[in-house]
């Protein structure tokens, strides 16, 4: 069985000591496939190293996350618009909306997922969605596409069940779950128990999200399985089922990549 950590950051100055001890207690732990989402400018560099010293295994999209974007955000997505010509790329993101910590750049943010959206769209490339505060200011402005042409995942899921309706209509969209759903305070796993298995990939968002019981400490990939174990329980299913689901979700969500 193997299992696809969808949206990890191990180009984490974190990891640089121990990155190949850690891809290889990934393979041995299952893990077939990692994707890493991009940051800014500055992480283009450490994400393509890494996805370079193993090709075909860790996967970049290319992206400016929305806690990245301020008044020079337009530098930055010209740089980042240019980098997606010099090689594949497996979807567009980190993109989305973030008023959790600063509420300052508001306009820019919307305006800078709408311009990443509409690279998706041209490249006809998934989108990864980072929600944070924003769920209906980063709905309203999807709204503004038509959902034929956009596919993609709400990373890091943690929504009302209503949020989670809203997004099973769209119908090319997955819900990513990680760590969150091990959390004893979180009630994410009984609002689960309404969305389909078929519209769920799993990730880690390494370092961060660490599942129980290593909340806490440094997140890793091999982790997964932990989050895989808790969807057994949440859906009542062999964990076989939550590894085949789950996997065959990421290959079509990420099609262009397998």
């Amino acid at each position: 069985m193997a299992l696809i950590d969808t949206h990890s950051h191990l180009y984490h100055e974190d990891y640089t000591a121990e990155i190949d001890a850690i891809i290889l207690a990934a393979k041995q732990d299952g893990i077939s496939h990692i994707f890493l989402p991009n940051i800014d400018v500055d992480t283009i560099e450490p994400m393509l190293l890494l996805a370079d010293k193993f090709p075909d295994y860790c996967i970049p999209l290319m992206g400016l996350h929305p806690t990245s974007v301020d008044e020079n955000y337009l530098s930055q997505l010209e740089t980042i618009e240019n980098e997606l010509t010099k090689r594949s790329y497996c979807g567009i993101g980190e993109i989305g909306i973030d008023l959790y910590w600063d509420k300052t750049h508001l306009i820019e943010q919307q305006n800078a997922f709408r311009i990443q959206i509409q690279w998706a769209i041209d490249l006809q490339l998934p989108i990864v969605i980072h929600v944070r505060n924003s769920f209906r200011e980063t709905m309203e402005v999807l709204h503004e596409f038509d959902p034929k042409d956009l596919s993609g995942v709400f990373h890091s899921f943690c929504g009302t069940s209503d949020e989670a309706q809203e997004i099973l209509k769209l119908d090319r969209f997955y819900l990513g779950i990680n760590g969150i759903v091990t959390f004893k305070n979180s009630d994410l796993g009984n609002t689960l128990r309404a969305v389909p298995l078929d519209r769920i990939v799993l990730e880690t968002d390494s370092p961060y999200l660490t599942p129980a019981p290593y909340r806490g400490k440094r997140n890793h990939p091999s982790y997964l399985k932990l989050i895989a174990t808790k969807l057994s329980e949440v859906y009542e299913l062999p964990i076989e089922n939550i590894y085949e689901t789950t996997t065959n979700n990421a290959k079509s969500l990420f099609r262009n990549s397998f």
